[in-house]
């Protein structure tokens, strides 16, 4: 429960104009000091009977006034409200409003000893007409020759408005003389304003929450592209306002808002219709009275506009006059909050009780059975309706008069009673020492302050207000449904409670609703209403240029990353060692790369072994051979070492083919860089003999004295000797080791051996190439020699085959990555191997084993005989 300032004001009341014997220390008002106060007009209340104290009610018994000339050079005439028929629904409330005072004076329990009386007035739905009906219920004269106005007024607080428009007028009026007012229909969230409206109170939640629940509600179905119309006064206004800023913080956005113009205009409204049928926005939210609806349906009908999902407010939504069968096909399926609906045991039996024969000089009765029945209980030349029967019962007519099946606005005129005659109960039961004001006292002085707390049960419910005079937040949600007659009936499908944590004031039973569209039975189907279709998983948004975040197109993620929800703002980058699906919607680990055992590897593989083969094969005819002239005049023991070499070459190629592991990284390089290196200084020292031996024939030439087979060893072991020591030395500084290349193809992880240092490695390349490079320069210089079978011309060739092939390795490796660069390196240890094969051994091969004739020793010096 909370502070409220309703009772300081009823003692404020009391001590400016109750003359109570129990309050008879009260001082009251002192009298103008005009020596007259001429009553220029009157405006009479439609109900009124005396009381103890008054109670005004006010109520938009019609919704359209006949403006006057207020010119100011004549009398003003009365107030006209008969431009249309009563409004049957507010004449209900101001016949609750006279069951609760009736009630309430026959209650021996509440207000002892004491009655309430009532004035109620017709505002017609206007602010300008409510002023005057609150002027003449503070003037407390009601005879129009009456000359003096020399006593204060007895009201003690007022019932109203209905609009927020014309509480905010009302309301500031009354402040002045401290009457409070207590609306049962203005819910526009200026009006909890303290400072503004201090004396204003009202027993229907403040759009201060019901923006809220709409809000949630949009949210919940998902509906991201709105319409939003609303009413031109200040309830639109502050309404519209409310729920832009509540959207702001959620993923809705507002398509148009439109404003019903007041006074209504038929181009006006076809303008705002326009704007609806070509907007994507099939939800459009209602903050609007019945008033203004009304005629903007009518036209909205005669457009044949439909698949539109209603999300109507308070003010809206429960209005019976919108049950009619013609506006079932254009609004069914229409969703709203409604204000929380009560029960009153005794108003459908005193409704009754309300026809021309008892109150046969009321004039809003009359109009009453002219609105229900189209006919004058009393005719005359003026009405031009034809006489009632006399037979005419309100049991069996469905009219908004009679509807008592779920009373909402009908049961907060009531509550609004209750709350006045509860805080007159406990002021008048003020005891000396407990009462609200300094001091503890009672209502005795001018000096007011804010009183305890109200609290009252009714019909079960506990009423009470919050500290800016707004009660308990709580709607039921309504939906419009086809009833057994073709007829709308206000289904209930769930409840907004504003008492309850974020995220759980909402409750919606989604199986019970039916949908715009769906009129022959409940559909579970829920109207879409978005601008731009739901981006799928794998896909993002990105929002249009110029147009609101709602309005988006659906751009695929990249490669390497993915969006596993609807909607998503941003696609998410996979870990370094997942990829994309070819969906984007996982993240699936990477392929790992190597140089297996596939199509590439096989190869490789057999045309390492068939090399190795091959060169098995001409170690065992040369081992076979041995002892002939061509395999002993190239020097046996050297050409040995150059098969062995080679065949170390061609199975090095192994070495590259599998998953890289430590030991087989610092293997592949290392390896097949000493092989070489053996195999390259094995052909230097091949040479040497070679150019050294022709050049031993020369007179005064004794070279081959130190090309002996102990030098040439020398020569071969020094000579690889350094390419060991550069390999040791990379393999003890920065030694190879096993990588994953993720950055040259990021659907991938490449396994691969970094040479740990490049330095190192392009050492190795360079001392291999320098000696291929100074065999090549001996060669080529012993070429010319004499003799049929001049090895000189083999060594160059060969050399200028690895040459080559090494040349155009180097921009291949530098290109291909991880799997292919280990293929162009094998393939270049296979062509030179094969290329240092054929040159060196094909031809002394073929003579061994298909020319045996010319190996010969006189053949191969060119000294056979002819």
């Amino acid at each position: 429960m909370t502070s409220l300032a309703l009772f300081s004001l009823l003692c404020s009341i009391s001590v400016l104009t109750l003359t109570d014997s129990s309050l008879s220390g009260i001082t009251t008002a002192a009298p103008p000091t005009a020596s007259k106060c001429n009553l220029l007009n009157s405006f009479q209340p439609g109900f009124f009977v005396q009381g103890d104290y008054v109670i005004g009610g006010i109520f938009p018994l019609h919704f359209n006034l006949k403006k006057p000339d207020l010119n100011g050079t004549y009398r003003p005439p009365p107030i006209d409200c008969n431009g249309h028929r009563l409004y049957p629904r507010a004449f209900r409330w101001a016949q609750t409003m006279r069951l609760a005072v009736e009630e309430i004076n026959q209650n021996p329990v509440l207000l002892p000893n004491h009655t309430l009386g009532y004035n109620i007035y017709d505002s017609c739905g206007y602010p300008l007409t409510g002023q005057r009906a609150v002027l003449s219920m503070l003037n407390g004269v009601s005879e129009e020759n009456s000359s003096v106005c020399t006593n204060a007024s007895s009201l003690l607080a007022v019932i109203g408005a209905a609009g927020s428009a014309q509480s905010i007028v009302l309301s500031r009026i009354l402040q002045p003389f401290r009457i409070p007012m207590i609306s049962y229909a203005s819910s526009c969230t200026c009006l909890s304003d303290r400072q503004k409206y201090p004396t204003f109170f009202r027993v229907i939640p403040s759009d201060y929450y019901q923006v809220k629940a709409i809000a949630r509600m949009l949210v919940h179905f998902n509906w991201t592209w709105v319409g939003l119309l609303r009413g031109d006064n200040d309830y639109g206004l502050f309404a519209a306002k409310g729920l832009l800023k509540e959207l702001q913080e959620t993923k809705v956005c507002v398509a148009y808002q439109e404003m019903i113009p007041l006074p209504y205009t038929h181009q006006g409204g076809l303008r705002i219709m326009k704007v609806m049928r070509s907007s994507t926005a099939k939800v459009v939210v209602v903050f609007a009275n019945e008033g203004e609806m009304t005629t903007f349906l009518r036209d909205y009908i005669t457009q044949n506009i439909t698949g539109i999902q209603w999300v109507g407010s308070d003010a809206f939504i429960s209005v019976s006059a919108f049950s009619e069968r013609e506006y079932y096909p254009y609004l069914g399926g229409t969703i709203g909050f409604g204000i929380k609906k009560g029960h009153i045991s005794r108003l459908g039996d005193f409704l009754q009780t309300v026809n021309p024969n008892r109150y046969p000089d009321n004039v809003l009765v009359h109009e009453l059975w002219e609105s229900l029945y189209g006919c004058s209980p009393f005719p005359s030349s003026v009405t031009q309706m034809p006489p009632c029967s006399g037979q005419e019962t309100l049991l069996e007519h469905n009219s908004a008069y009679m509807n008592t099946s779920s009373p909402r606005i009908t049961y907060n005129v009531y509550k609004a009673v209750y709350a006045i005659a509860h805080s007159l109960h406990n002021l008048l039961l003020c005891q000396p020492g407990r009462g609200p004001f300094q001091n503890k006292s009672c209502a005795k002085s001018n000096n007011i302050h804010p009183w305890q707390e109200v609290n009252f049960q009714i019909a079960g419910e506990e009423v009470d207000f919050d500290a800016k005079g707004d009660s308990v937040p709580y709607y039921d949600i309504v939906n419009w449904q086809r009833g057994s007659e073709g007829n709308t009936e206000f289904i209930d499908v769930g409840l907004f409670d504003g008492t309850k944590a974020v995220g759980e004031e909402l409750l919606i039973q989604e199986d019970r609703i039916m949908w715009a569209g769906h009129q022959s039975e409940i559909e579970m189907e829920v109207p879409v209403s978005v601008c731009s279709a739901s981006c799928l998983p794998g896909f993002r948004k990105a929002v249009r240029r110029g147009e609101p975040i709602c309005c988006f197109d659906c751009v695929p993620c990249d490669s390497g990353k993915i969006s596993n929800q609807t909607n998503s703002v941003d696609c998410t980058i996979c870990p370094e060692d997942f990829w994309s699906n070819n969906d984007r919607t996982a993240c699936i680990s990477k392929k790992v790369e190597y140089l297996t055992f596939d199509s590439l590897g096989i190869a490789l593989t057999v045309m390492s072994v068939v090399g190795a083969c091959f060169t098995l094969a001409v170690c065992g005819v040369f081992f076979c051979h041995r002892h002939t002239a061509i395999v002993r005049v190239n020097n046996s023991e050297l050409s040995f070492f150059i098969l062995f070499a080679l065949t170390l070459c061609f199975l090095c190629c192994l070495l590259f083919i599998g998953k890289p592991t430590y030991w087989s990284c610092m293997l592949r390089h290392t390896a097949f860089s000493i092989t070489f290196s053996l195999c390259i200084s094995c052909i230097l020292g091949k040479t040497l003999v070679v150019l050294a031996a022709f050049t031993a024939t020369r007179p005064g030439h004794n070279i081959m004295k130190w090309l002996g087979p102990n030098q040439q060893r020398t020569i071969i072991s020094s000579c690889t000797m350094v390419q060991v020591v550069i390999c040791a030395a990379w393999l003890i500084d920065v030694p190879p080791f096993p990588s994953r290349n993720t950055q040259y193809e990021r659907s991938k992880i490449i396994l691969e051996c970094s040479v740990g240092s490049s330095l190192a490695f392009w050492c190795v390349l360079g001392y291999i190439g320098l000696q291929a490079c100074l065999c090549f320069v001996l060669a080529f210089l012993a070429r010319k020699l004499p003799g049929n079978f001049n090895e000189a011309k083999f060594i160059t060739f060969s050399m200028l085959i690895f040459c080559a092939v090494w040349l155009a390795f180097i921009p291949a490796y530098i290109s291909s990555p991880g799997n292919y660069a280990d293929a162009v390196e094998s393939f270049a240890i296979l062509a030179s191997s094969f290329g240092l094969l054929f040159c060196l051994f094909a031809s002394k091969s073929y003579i061994i084993l298909l020319k045996p004739e010319k190996n010969t020793k006189q053949h191969l010096m060119g000294k056979e005989k002819k």
